[in-house]
């Protein structure tokens, strides 16, 4: 069966995207107690390009199925988690990066590079890292695992703050409630 990936976010409501949130079945990887370890040899890269052994992987496909399993335990290490094993996995950066992000409802929608939606707000947070010249915005995805926002979505986000604020008191958002700064402390 062909992947039909998720429509535009721009032309989806909020309601719409919960709905497509909730849809999505993922792997219980709470439930799971893997006696294994071992190493992936893979390495997602701070640009979201995922490897195995150095060679690019190639399919979108697999990157979604990895993806769904990748968790990131208090020390920082991220992990590819199977009922069987834990193998560890390389991460530059973040393991995702928010391609893009809308506003709708009072909440802030985003699409990631694998073609997921995730709505920030209290289960979801953002974070502003870096310094104010280069400052650096994840939101928080699942199990520990974050996604960086890329450029055009972080100017995307400073422009809903902007109307949020129009005399730039005040550089955050807010989302299902939640207040986010966008400024690195």
């Amino acid at each position: 069966m062909p992947y039909e990936p998720p429509p535009e976010l721009a032309g989806l409501s909020l309601s719409e995207i919960a709905a497509l949130v909730a849809a999505r079945r993922l792997p219980p990887l709470e439930r799971w107690a893997p006696t294994q370890i071992l190493d992936s040899q893979m390495r997602i890269a701070a640009d979201g390009r995922w490897f195995h052994m150095g060679a690019p992987i190639s399919r979108p496909a697999m990157v979604r199925a990895f993806s769904s399993l990748l968790t990131r335990d208090t020390d920082g290490q991220h992990w590819l988690v199977t009922p069987e094993d834990k193998q560890s996995i390389v991460v530059d950066d973040a393991a995702f990066i928010a391609v893009d992000v809308r506003e709708d409802d009072g909440a802030l929608a985003f699409r990631l590079n694998t073609d997921e939606f995730v709505i920030a707000g209290p289960n979801h947070p953002l974070t502003a890292h870096g310094t104010l010249a280069e400052p650096a915005l994840y939101l928080g995805v699942r199990h520990g695992c974050q996604a960086r926002l890329n450029r055009s979505t972080w100017l995307q986000l400073a422009q809903i703050a902007r109307s949020e604020r129009p005399d730039g008191s005040d550089a955050t958002v807010t989302s299902q409630g939640a207040r986010f700064t966008l400024c690195p402390a």
